[in-house]
């Protein structure tokens, strides 16, 4: 997948996942475009591992299926966010 798909890619799934979560997040566009494109990692890879059992680096297409999974994978990676942000925090 090219550079602006997953620009694209990653600005959709990640404004979902931040109109989905609850709380405050933060960030700007920039944020949000590389929390969707982590997510899509993220996504893609636990799909793959669920789908066949084996661990490998993939990301979700620019696709209805992709964007679903590239959202889930993004609500993931904001759950750990916070959680990595929190302990820093204390």
């Amino acid at each position: 997948m090219n550079i602006i798909a997953w620009v694209v890619l990653g600005l959709i799934a990640g404004a979902i996942a931040k109109a989905i979560y609850p709380g405050s997040q933060g960030g700007g566009i920039l944020s949000t475009i590389i929390l969707g494109i982590v997510g899509a990692f993220v996504g893609g890879s636990l799909f793959t591992l669920f789908q066949t059992g084996t661990l490998q680096l993939t990301a979700a297409g620019l696709s209805i299926p992709g964007l679903f999974i590239a959202v889930i994978g993004a609500l993931v990676a904001i759950y750990l966010w916070g959680l990595l942000s929190r302990s820093r925090s204390v």
